[in-house]
C-alpha cells in the first residue's frame, strides 16, 4: 500500500520558518516527481513547487520564489519543503504528491497524495 505522510506543519509567526517532510512507503519515491501543493480555506488546491525524480529540475510559483525550497533525499525515500520568511498568506494545508511526469502541474496528473499538514502563519 502506497502512503505519503507529511509532517512538520504548525503555527509560526510571520517571518519564521518551517520545514515540511514527506515520507513515502510502499513506493520508491525516486521513480516519481514530487510536488508540494497547498489549499487555503475557500480556495482551490494550488501547486507550490515540484522537483524532478532526479532532483535536477524544479518548478516554483512566483509568490514563494526565494522563500521556499524543495528538495529530496531518495536514499531516505523522503522529500522536503523548507519554508522561510513565512507570511500570513502562506497559511494553508500543505500536501505532498507524486507523479510519473516531472512536467506535471495539475492536481489530476498526480498519482499519490499525502493527508496534508496544516501550516498557520500569524501576523
Amino acid at each position: 500500500q502506497v502512503e505519503l505522510v507529511e509532517s512538520g506543519g504548525g503555527l509560526v509567526q510571520a517571518g519564521g520558518s518551517l520545514r515540511l517532510s514527506c515520507a513515502a512507503s510502499g513506493v520508491t519515491l525516486n521513480d516519481y516527481a514530487v510536488a508540494w501543493f497547498r489549499q487555503a480555506p475557500g480556495k482551490e488546491r494550488e501547486l507550490v513547487t515540484s522537483i524532478s525524480w532526479r532532483g535536477d529540475t524544479t518548478f516554483t510559483i512566483d509568490s514563494v520564489k526565494g522563500r521556499f525550497t524543495i528538495s529530496r533525499d531518495n536514499a531516505k525515500n523522503t522529500a522536503y519543503l523548507q519554508m522561510n520568511s513565512l507570511i500570513p498568506e502562506d497559511t494553508a494545508v500543505y500536501y505532498c504528491a507524486a507523479a510519473w511526469d516531472s512536467r506535471a502541474r495539475d492536481v489530476h496528473e498526480f498519482h499519490y497524495w499525502g493527508q496534508g499538514t496544516q501550516v498557520t502563519v500569524s501576523s
